[in-house]
This record gives C-alpha cells, structure tokens and sequence, in this order.
C-alpha cells in the first residue's frame, strides 16, 4: 500500500507519512519524482526566474528495498562526484546539504528529455531525431566519458536513463552518475547496478575489474540504443557498415577483442564517419 501525500497541491507516493514540507524552502514545487528504486524522491521547484532539481534521501520511498540511513549514505557520496566530473554535458550541481532529517541534493533545473524507456513519448522523440541530431548527441556522451576517464573514474550505470536531450536548446545532457567511482574498482557485488543492456560481461562477475575497456562496451551498446534501437544487428543499424564494425567490437565479450580504450573507441569511430 503506498500512502499519498501532497505538496503545493501535487501528489506524491510515499510508503508511510513524511513530512515534507521543508521542500518549500527551495521553492514551489511543479514536478514530483517518485518512482525510484534508489530510495531517492525528487522534486522540480520553481524559485522566482530560477528552477531547480532537488534529489531527497531519508524518505520512506515505495520501490526502495533499503533503509533510509543507505540511502543518505549514497546520496551523501555522489556530491563529490558531480564537482569532480563536472562538464558542458552533466548536469549542474548547485550545492549538497543536510535537509529535512535526511540528505538533499540541488542541481540546475534542465528542460531536457529522457531517452529511456521508462519515458516512452520522450523516447519516441529520440528514436524520429535525424541521424546527424543523434550523431551529436552520441559525440557528447564519447566528450564526457572520455573526461570521466581523464578524472580518474569509471562510469557504473549509465543506461538510456541518464541521457537528456533538450529540444529547444539542442543540448546533449547527462545526469544520474550517482554510482561512477574513482578507478581502479572491483566488482564486489556479482551482478552489478545497472540496465543489462548496456553492461559488460564483467560487470556480471564478482572480483572482475571494472575499468576504461569496460567503459567502452558502454560505449558501444549506448551506439546501439541509439542507432538501432538496442539491437546489435547489421539490419536494424541506421549508419554505415563501417560505423557497425566499430560499435560492434566496441560490444565484444572478450575485452583483448574491444577497443582498449575510449580515446581508441572515438578515433576508430571518427575514422568510420570520414
């Protein structure tokens, strides 16, 4: 049973009561997030001219399996992650604090739109862009994870969901790299976070290192979803055949056969375009 509750007249999901209502000191409140499984619930405010995202733990959310004290643990740590991966492409973090007996985290608002399945009209609006529109996008997202390797990260859960466009401004951006972690890190899990889509065979394998080689399978299924719709076949790609053999070994389950590194994925990908 899930418990709803409201807040400057929006409805919202919780499991049990919460109060909430420290939320108004950011702003008033136009949009609710309240679906994640991350023991995350989020809110878009409006400040005056300024509009912002505001990322809360310590609530009771309806899909978190955890406890509210792991979730402030996590969102506590991503704070660091965002200063140090800051880019043109990531979303802006404007400040982390204590809030509301739990952890808030505020970020510049984006009109962008997600790509992920979980959003099937903004998904649809992907899918129809030009293939030069989704070109760009991808040379964004190669921009950006190529600078996580250059700060010394790995990506960990990048799927369609953490892919923005904003259509009115043709921007590429990113958002939830929550879980990226400082290089070198070890699979301690066994099946890791993330979208089997988009994941290496590593990131299946407890004590598997988890490093750039995997980072470029990410690469090459984030070039799949975005030109054929995830499937890895020469019939539903829409490029060339010679930008297929690029994704494709970027896709190999044997990492001696992937590119061996993002700088290396970007090089052949550009030669391919020529």
């Amino acid at each position: 049973m899930a418990y709803i509750q409201y807040i400057d007249d929006i409805p919202y999901k919780l499991k049990v009561p919460f109060d909430m209502s420290f939320i108004k000191r950011y702003g008033r409140v136009f949009k609710v997030y309240d679906d994640q499984d991350s023991g995350n619930i989020c809110f878009g405010v409006q400040n005056g001219e300024n509009r912002y995202f505001v990322k809360f733990a310590g609530a009771p959310t309806v899909h978190y399996a955890g406890t509210p004290d792991d979730a402030i643990s996590r969102l506590k740590a991503t704070a660091p992650v965002y200063q140090d991966l800051a880019h043109p492409n990531l979303i802006k973090l404007i400040r982390a604090e204590e809030a509301g007996g739990g952890f808030a985290v505020i970020f510049e608002w984006t009109d962008g739109e997600c790509m992920g399945r979980q959003y099937p009209l903004s998904r649809q609006k992907f899918l129809q862009m030009s293939a030069n529109t989704k070109l760009d996008v991808f040379d964004d997202i190669l921009s950006f994870h190529a600078h996580v390797i250059d700060k010394g990260y790995v990506a960990i859960d990048f799927y369609d969901g953490s892919i923005m466009y904003d259509f009115s401004a043709n921007k590429t951006l990113i958002c939830d790299i929550d879980f990226y972690s400082k290089a070198p890190y070890i699979n301690n899990m066994g099946r890791m976070w993330g979208s089997s889509r988009f994941m290496s065979p590593e990131e299946f394998e407890l004590g598997a290192v988890i490093d750039e080689i995997t980072n470029v399978y990410l690469m090459g299924a984030t070039a799949f979803a975005l030109f054929a719709d995830y499937e890895r076949t020469p019939e539903k790609w829409q490029l060339s055949k010679e930008l297929y053999n690029v994704a494709l070994k970027a896709v190999s389950n044997e990492r001696s056969q992937r590119q061996q590194s993002i700088r290396q994925f970007i090089e052949e990908w550009n030669k391919a375009r020529r």
